[in-house]
């Protein structure tokens, strides 16, 4: 079920008011276990309020639906759990706090958030040159000047070394198709784009 274009725009404000977590990881990279355990704890809390929402619940159910219903991609029928784009989201802030450094896994968080959101509302508006998947060259571009400008911001506030910089643009390059090609990697893109990302700002660390 396709939402329409102006709750995808809600969807994806949602997207980038995650944000917040890009700041938390800089701002407790002395506690980086604490950041984990904090996204860990959220996730928990998103997963329960699905669950409750699907089961018709008075409470946390009724929130969720209020706050997250008309933005869900699939309609939830009574009884039915389907875990949103949130969880993902969540699961890769904890999981990326725990495998890499704070900027890395800063960095990996901001291009997520930022390109993704990118690609969906500009390629869902003005793509007219279609690749694979039904995604569109115009997302595919926006996705990677996004990303590594929010990639970029990043590294100049904490003032990383400048080989990061072209490492970085290879991995958001790296990250769109791992969005690009979501479908036959079988792994959701908000899980996928920071673990990508991770992994060759962390390789680089290495090398340099």
């Amino acid at each position: 079920m396709q939402i329409s274009y102006a709750e995808e725009i809600k969807r994806k404000l949602v997207h980038l008011s995650s944000l917040w977590m890009v700041a938390a990881t800089l701002l407790l990279a002395r506690w980086q276990y604490l950041a984990a355990a904090i996204f860990g704890a959220l996730l928990l809390l998103t997963l329960i309020s699905e669950h409750d929402y699907a089961n018709g619940g008075r409470y946390l159910g009724r929130l969720y639906g209020k706050i997250f219903g008309k933005m869900l991609r699939n309609e939830v029928k009574p009884g039915q759990w389907i875990v949103s784009g949130g969880a993902p989201v969540l699961a890769a802030a904890a999981l990326v706090n725990v495998l890499f450094a704070p900027v890395t896994a800063a960095a990996a968080l901001a291009v997520m958030l930022t390109g993704d959101a990118a690609a969906a509302l500009i390629g869902r508006k003005f793509g007219r040159h279609k690749t694979v998947n039904g995604k569109s060259w115009e997302g595919f571009a926006s996705f990677i000047i996004a990303g590594f400008a929010a990639l970029a911001a990043v590294l100049a506030i904490s003032g990383a070394n400048w080989i990061f910089y072209p490492a970085g643009f290879a991995a958001v390059v790296l990250a769109a198709v791992a969005e690009l090609f979501q479908k036959q990697l079988k792994m959701d893109d908000n899980f996928s784009i920071p673990l990508c990302v991770g992994a060759v700002l962390f390789f680089t660390s290495i090398i340099i």
